[in-house]
């Protein structure tokens, strides 16, 4: 068993298909499947099951890729702590974000993080928590940043900041003349939410639930902007997190944004395997996001 055979594996179990997955490795369909036959030989099992127009695992082989993604990731990691030991900062870091932060944090993160190490690719996923708790998992992801709490003992946090939820209404609204607002003011609402998978959406819930609010069942939105704008038509009252808000959009003088007295809110952390080669670096990487965050959530 070799490398070579694992990463055929693993990109045959991505693409389902022979060809695509002989076409990504850069080798002849021929050579790929001599290679997963042999190693199926090697292991004396069947790993897939062969079909005119599909490629399926088979109970081994679903076992057999989750390890192999483990291995090669592993792999690589020991590449970059040599490339690290040699120049640190040069490389590939691959981040993760969930949706309802990344268009509000990165675009102000990103300068920062180029500035502190020029030689750094950053490729970014954005993703809904749970996706990118499992690329995460199998290697696919070097990092994530997500809402706590994370059960996962396999995974080192660092806390970035506390992130407060406003409570945006129509100008029209009859909050909408209130400075500040307590929690059980939401009592009085049908709150809009966003659908599920989104842990956002969860932790309004969990504020609903202690404040005696309750959801709008008429609606439920894809992205933080669709609620936006159902606020801005005057549809309803929402809970949006503060960078979100304070993000500029058109004519937003017609939503007000109301600070509670006791803000609930959302803690943000970034996340790595405790055994990642990259421990240093994306150290430092989270104390660039903790600081460039800092002066947004304090506007």
């Amino acid at each position: 068993m070799n490398v070579r055979e694992l990463q055929y594996l693993v990109a045959l179990a991505d693409h389902r298909n022979f060809g695509r997955a002989a076409e990504v490795c850069l080798v002849s369909q021929p050579t790929l499947s001599t290679q997963i036959r042999k190693l199926e030989e090697e292991l004396g099992v069947a790993l897939v099951e062969r079909a005119p127009r599909n490629v399926m695992l088979t109970p081994a082989g679903v076992d057999i890729v989750a390890r192999a993604r483990r291995a090669l990731s592993e792999i690589e990691q020991i590449k970059e702590a040599a490339r690290r030991r040699s120049q640190s900062g040069i490389g590939a870091v691959r981040l993760g974000i969930f949706p309802t932060l990344g268009p509000y944090l990165l675009p102000h993160v990103l300068p920062a993080i180029s500035t502190r190490f020029p030689k750094l690719e950053l490729q970014l996923v954005e993703e809904k928590s749970d996706l990118l708790l499992e690329q995460l998992d199998t290697g696919k992801l070097d990092a994530a940043v997500l809402a706590l709490p994370v059960q996962n003992s396999q995974l080192h946090c660092e806390v970035l900041f506390d992130e407060p939820f406003l409570l945006a209404v129509p100008r029209h609204h009859a909050l909408a003349k209130k400075r500040t607002i307590n929690a059980e003011a939401l009592s009085q609402l049908d709150l809009m939410l966003l659908e599920d998978g989104h842990c956002l959406r969860e932790q309004a819930l969990e504020v609903c639930r202690l404040s005696g609010g309750v959801e709008a069942a008429r609606f439920r939105a894809t992205s933080l902007e669709t609620l936006r704008q159902m606020v801005l038509a005057g549809s309803g009252a929402t809970l949006l997190p503060q960078l979100a808000a304070i993000s500029p959009f058109p004519h937003a003088e017609k939503v007000q944004l109301l600070r509670f007295d006791t803000p609930p809110g959302r803690r943000i952390g970034m996340f790595w395997r405790k055994s990642s080669a990259l421990d240093d670096l994306l150290s430092d990487v989270a104390g660039i996001i903790s600081v460039v965050a800092k002066p947004m959530l304090e506007a």
